[in-house]
């Protein structure tokens, strides 16, 4: 019998778990850690901190719904991963033994890079659910001043831009909806080269559409922005030209911002020899497997992927929902091969799928695949991406309570969006 540990319990961690129990059956132990009791759904953060949304909606215990399907739950902080012992060493001093470990703690939000940034700090975020609620408190405050500036957008070395649009769009839906919007200004201040390049160098017409959408609703913006400090209501960023060099400096004042941190790894993984790169982000094979440390796979946000294209100030790639349900079925089928005495051989995908909220419409882009040239790029708009967000909410919830291992994206999401898997030509 093999222990194969789950480290992370988010989008690709619950999947994980699920998919190995449907995959191995009963006569191997499976067990999550994750410092949380319950389970958050990440991409609905947007809604919560205007009020659309509140805790209860997006968060359930994990604990019953994983022991349902014979799954053990630890929820405690993984503090260090010894890899060559293959042991977890948790909080408190306990430790887990395992025969494969599947990373899938997601990112750790660096602050500390941008002197000022954070929640602890002067600038919100909605990368937590916790950060969320606590952006709304802020914004109740904006609302109850009556007036104000808000900056939205994201800091160097971001990798995750959507929930920026997103917040952005949804805010100025929400004022609207308030009848209050003409007494705001939105800014929106991030390190993309240009808006729409979204950490993907652009995907069809994003440029254009998403210029033409924030110009509609009245949304200034400054790109190549390198935020290099944040004290009470004020924001210093440097515009850069395509050069690196600066063009401009920038002070804008503020009642209210919301700013994307960068990620790095996570401090359990950081500082095992050659399990990651410089940033903390876990080295993967073509099979999700590390090079170093075999019995080590990693899917999701905290695996190092290469940014798509140099850019004046750093950006990431972005990890979205198709590309990390692949790699999870890949890891999982790996494991089962290798349980088999087979080499691995699955690969997981590298598409880009998302579809973006704006308030009361919506963006959906695909990149077949995420790296061009692409063999699909589309981008598209209209008030259906924004019912099928929430579909795709309420869906997802239900399948992770279920403990459903149904690949969502495969099945559903492509269809809606009429394209084909292109399986062999992506």
């Amino acid at each position: 019998m093999a222990h194969i540990v789950v480290l992370g319990a988010g989008t690709g961690g619950m999947p994980a778990a699920y998919e190995l129990r449907d995959a191995l059956g009963r006569e191997h132990q499976i067990t999550v850690v994750n410092e949380r009791e319950y389970f958050q759904f990440v991409p609905s953060n947007p809604w919560i901190a205007v009020g659309w949304r509140e805790r209860s909606d997006i968060t359930f215990d994990i604990k019953p719904r994983l022991e349902r399907k014979g799954i053990n739950f630890v929820a405690k902080r993984c503090e260090k991963v010894d890899a060559e012992n293959k042991k977890l060493e948790l909080e408190g001093g306990d430790t887990l033994d395992y025969d494969y470990l599947v990373i899938c703690t997601g990112p750790r939000l660096a602050f500390e890079e941008v002197e000022g940034s954070g929640p602890d700090a002067y600038t919100d975020s909605i990368c937590t659910i916790d950060h969320a609620e606590k952006a709304y408190e802020n914004y109740k405050k904006l609302l109850e001043k009556g007036s104000g500036t808000i900056v939205i957008g994201a800091m160097p070395f971001a990798s995750c831009f959507g929930p920026a649009y997103e917040f952005a769009f949804i805010v100025d839906a929400d004022l609207r909806k308030r009848k209050v919007r003409d007494r705001y200004k939105i800014r929106f201040v991030t390190s993309e080269p240009y808006i729409g390049h979204l950490g993907l160098g652009g995907v069809g017409d994003s440029k254009g559409m998403l210029e033409s959408e924030m110009r509609n609703h009245h949304i200034e913006w400054i790109v190549n922005a390198k935020t290099t400090k944040v004290e009470e209501g004020k924001l210093y960023c440097d515009e850069l030209n395509e050069d690196g060099e600066v063009k401009k400096q920038h002070e804008i004042e503020f009642d209210f911002a919301m700013m994307l941190p960068a990620f790095k790894g996570v401090g359990a993984v950081v500082d095992v020899p050659e399990l990651c790169n410089p940033r903390g982000f876990v080295f993967v094979d073509d099979f999700q497997r590390n090079p170093k440390y075999p019995s080590i796979y990693s899917a999701g946000v905290c695996i190092a992927i290469p940014p798509v294209e140099a850019t004046p100030v750093p950006t990431g790639a972005p990890k979205t929902g198709y590309m990390i349900e692949s790699m999870v079925t890949a890891i999982v089928r790996n494991i089962a091969n290798e349980l088999e005495g087979k080499e691995p051989d699955q690969k997981g995908t590298w598409n880009a799928i998302c579809l973006a909220d704006m308030g009361d419409t919506g963006a959906a882009f695909v990149a077949l695949p995420q790296i061009p040239p692409r063999n699909v790029a589309w981008f598209k708009k209209g008030k259906w991406v924004h019912l099928a967000k929430i579909a795709f909410e309420k869906y997802f919830l239900r399948k992770m309570k279920k403990g459903s291992s149904e690949p969502i994206y495969e099945k559903y999401i492509l269809s809606l969006l009429g394209i084909n898997r292109l399986k062999d030509k992506d």
